[in-house]
């Protein structure tokens, strides 16, 4: 955690790292967020190709990005139920199927987005 009191440049600074240190920790421990990287990784590039201006560009690659922070959001969500305790509890379940359910919606909102502008693009006229 940063001190109390760091504002301006260091503050950002700061953030920065803990982000970083965020998203290392997501990538060595959760295979989820792993696959859906490498999912970016082909997906962005193609998004780029695939969309005929920016506004489309912008919900191909976005909604790929989206996923990657619900991804991070649910982990953190499942991190702190773990850390409060190990015993099962019906609304620790429910948290970790909310966060779940959440990225499972973000992965429909991609196949939505990726589906409507790929039919605009090659759909007979």
């Amino acid at each position: 955690m940063g001190q109390a009191g760091n504002t301006g440049f260091r503050r950002i600074l700061n953030a920065t790292f803990f982000s970083f240190a965020g998203i290392k920790t997501a990538w060595q421990n959760e295979a989820a967020f792993r696959q859906e990287c490498l999912l970016c990784v082909v997906l962005i590039p193609a998004g780029v190709w695939l969309g005929q201006n920016a506004v489309e560009r912008a919900l191909l690659i976005g909604s790929c990005l989206l996923v990657l922070i619900v991804e991070l959001l649910n982990t953190a969500v499942e991190h702190v139920v773990d850390r409060v305790g190990t015993d099962h509890h019906r609304l620790s379940g429910q948290a970790k199927d909310l966060g779940s359910a959440a990225v499972f919606m973000t992965l429909l909102l991609v196949l939505v987005v990726w589906g409507l502008i790929g039919w605009s693009r090659w759909a007979p006229v």
